[in-house]
C-alpha cells in the first residue's frame, strides 16, 4: 500500500498533547505519523509519495454538522433566487430556467427573501400568474418553510379559498379571503404531494453537484437533517460500489410516511455512510415566522408561529425511535419549540433509558435563558449554525425583542451551560462554504465587518472553540470521536488545507481564505488549480 507523506508551514491536530505539527503521513486511509517532516518521513520510508503544501495550514477534516445534500443539489440545479432584489428580478430569472430547473413539467427554484426587496412584504401570485398562466411554479423560500406558488399550482392542489389551514401551516388568503399563492410550513405539503418525483437521473445529477460542492469548500463530512428515502437507498448504491466521496452521517426522514421504513430498517452502518439518527421538526423558521414562540412575535401581534406536530405525537414519534436505537434530533427554532423539544427528548430518554444516545436539539436558536441551563445540564447536543445569526441579525430584534434576544443564537451560553455544541451551515438555506462558518462564529459579523463590534458580541466563540465545532463537536456527535475530529496516528485521514490559518491568524483572512486540499480516508477529492 502506498503511502503519502503532506508537508505543510503547520498542521493544527486538536490533539491536546501534540496540537501542532509540520507533517502527516497516510497509508490505507488511516494516518501512520504525524509530527515534524523528519519524524513523519522517517516513519513513511523511502518509497513515500511527497506531497508538498507549502505555506498552508491544514486542520483535522471539516464537518457540517447540520445540512440537506439534495436540497443542495436542488439548489444547483434548478432557479437561483438568492439575492434577487425584486419580484421583477424574480420573474426575469424564472424566465431563463435552465431545462433542469423542471420537474416533469413543473418550474422549480429556491432561495427568495421577501427581506431583500422593497418594502419586505411576502409576494403575491398575480406577477407569477402573468408570466406563466398554465405552467405549474413552485419556488421555496430561503428557509425552506414557506412556497411561493402560483395559480395553476394551487389549481393542480385543490386550494382555493374554501381550503382551510392545515394542521401547522398557514395559507396566506388577501382581504377578499383568496390565497396570495404563500404556503407556510405543513401548507406547502399540499402544494408538494402533487408534483412528479424527480426522475432517477435528476437525482443523481443533485447528489454528485452537491457532493462536489462540499468537498470544493472543504468539508470531508456532511451530516444530513432529514434524508428522503430515495436519496438514502442511491447513497447506499454509491456507498457498496465505493464511489461515495465524502462520510455522510444521515438522518433518516422522521417527519413523513418514509419513518416507518426508517423504524422498520433501524440503524445502518456503511463504509462511508451512516443512518443511525431521525430528524424531526417541531416548528418552522423566524424569516416565515413559523417559528413557534411562548409570545407574540413583535411585529405580528397575534401571531405566535407554529407546531408543526402536536406535542403528543412528538413525544410518541421520539419514544419509538430512541427505542429502536436512534439517535433523536428535533429542529427547533422558537423559544415554545425548544421548551416542548428539551420536554420531550428529556422524557423519552429517560423512559427508554437512552440518554447515552446523545440526542440533539437542532438549531436551539431562541431559548429562554432557563431552557439554556436545562440543556445544558442533560448534555445534549446544541446543533447551531453560526451564518444563521449573521443572515438573520439585520432583522431579528423586529421578531423577537430586546428581551428574548438575550437567548438567542447563544452559542456562548449553550457552550458554557455545558451543551455540546457541533457547528453548521444548514445549505441550501446557507452557503456551505464552511469558512463563512468559521467566520461568523469568531466574529458574529457580515463578510464587511458589520456590526464593528458584533452583534451580541458576548455570544462569539474563540478561534479554538470555532474549528472545535467543525471537527470534534461533530465527530461527538455522531459517535466518532474514536476515529475523526483530531490528527492522530492511527486515525482516519480526513484532512483540509487552507490558504489561511483558522487558528493563530486573523478572523477577517477567512473572508478570503481558499480551500487547497480536501483529503478524505487518505483520498484527495479536491484540490484547487493552480495559480496563474
Amino acid at each position: 500500500m502506498e503511502t503519502t507523506v503532506y508537508l505543510a508551514e503547520r498542521v493544527w491536530t486538536l490533539d491536546a498533547a501534540r496540537p501542532r505539527a509540520q507533517a502527516l503521513a497516510v497509508r490505507d486511509g488511516r494516518l501512520l505519523a504525524v509530527g515534524t517532516r523528519d519524524e513523519v518521513t522517517s516513519a513513511a520510508g523511502s518509497g513515500a509519495r511527497l506531497v508538498d503544501l507549502g505555506a498552508a495550514t491544514v486542520v483535522p477534516g471539516l464537518v457540517d454538522a447540520h445540512a440537506h445534500i439534495h436540497g443542495l443539489g436542488k439548489s444547483l440545479t434548478t432557479v437561483r433566487l438568492e439575492k434577487s432584489r425584486s419580484v421583477d428580478e424574480v420573474i426575469r430569472r424564472l424566465s431563463e430556467a435552465p431545462a433542469s430547473s423542471f420537474q416533469g413539467d413543473w418550474l422549480l427554484g429556491r432561495g427568495w427573501d421577501q427581506h431583500d426587496w422593497p418594502g419586505g412584504a411576502f409576494p403575491g401570485r398575480q406577477e407569477l400568474d402573468a408570466r406563466f398562466p398554465k405552467t405549474p411554479v413552485f419556488l421555496t423560500r430561503v428557509d425552506h418553510h414557506a412556497a411561493w406558488v402560483n395559480g395553476e399550482a394551487l389549481r393542480r392542489a385543490g386550494i382555493s379559498r374554501d381550503t382551510p389551514d392545515p394542521a401547522g401551516g398557514r395559507i396566506l388568503k388577501d382581504a377578499h379571503g383568496e390565497p396570495t399563492g404563500v404556503l407556510v410550513d405543513n401548507a406547502m405539503d399540499v402544494v408538494a404531494e402533487v408534483m412528479p418525483p424527480p426522475s432517477r437521473e435528476q437525482l443523481e445529477a443533485r447528489l454528485r453537484a452537491a457532493l462536489t460542492r462540499c468537498a470544493q469548500v472543504g468539508l470531508t463530512g456532511v451530516h444530513d437533517a432529514g434524508m428522503e428515502l430515495d436519496a438514502f437507498r442511491l447513497l447506499q448504491q454509491w456507498d457498496a460500489a465505493g464511489t461515495l466521496p465524502l462520510r455522510v452521517y444521515a438522518m433518516a426522514a422522521g417527519q413523513g410516511e418514509e419513518r416507518h421504513t426508517y423504524l422498520d430498517q433501524g440503524p445502518w452502518q456503511g463504509r462511508m455512510l451512516a443512518m443511525r439518527s431521525v430528524k424531526f421538526l417541531s416548528d418552522g423558521a423566524l424569516g416565515s415566522r413559523g417559528a413557534a414562540l411562548h409570545e407574540d412575535y413583535c411585529d405580528e401581534p397575534g401571531q405566535r408561529g407554529l407546531l408543526l406536530l402536536p406535542p403528543e405525537e412528538l413525544a410518541s414519534r421520539a419514544h419509538a425511535f430512541m427505542a429502536r436505537g436512534f439517535q433523536v434530533c428535533i429542529h427547533a427554532i422558537g423559544d415554545r419549540a425548544n421548551t416542548l423539544v428539551l420536554d420531550v427528548l428529556l422524557s423519552a430518554s429517560e423512559a427508554t433509558g437512552t440518554r447515552a444516545l446523545r440526542h440533539r436539539v437542532e438549531h436551539a436558536q431562541i431559548l429562554r435563558v432557563e431552557d439554556i441551563h436545562r440543556l445544558g445540564a442533560a448534555g445534549l447536543v446544541a446543533s447551531v449554525q453560526p451564518t444563521h445569526a449573521t443572515s438573520d441579525m439585520r432583522w431579528a430584534d423586529a421578531r423577537l425583542g430586546d428581551e428574548r434576544l438575550k437567548g438567542a443564537y447563544a452559542w456562548r451560553g449553550l457552550r458554557d451551560a455545558g451543551a455540546r455544541l457541533a457547528l453548521g451551515s444548514d445549505f441550501p438555506i446557507e452557503n456551505p462554504d464552511v469558512l463563512a462558518g468559521l467566520y461568523a462564529a469568531r466574529t458574529r459579523q457580515d463578510a464587511s465587518g458589520w456590526p464593528e463590534a458584533g452583534w451580541r458580541p458576548e455570544e462569539r466563540l474563540t478561534a479554538h472553540e470555532a474549528l472545535e465545532g467543525f471537527t470534534t463537536g461533530p465527530a461527538w456527535a455522531s459517535f466518532d470521536e474514536a476515529r475523526r475530529g483530531r490528527l492522530v496516528a492511527g486515525l482516519d485521514a480526513d484532512f483540509v488545507a487552507l490558504s489561511e490559518d483558522p487558528l493563530e491568524g486573523p478572523a477577517s483572512a477567512l473572508v478570503k481564505a481558499r480551500v487547497i486540499a480536501t483529503v478524505v480516508a487518505g483520498a484527495e477529492v479536491y484540490r484547487a488549480p493552480t495559480p496563474d
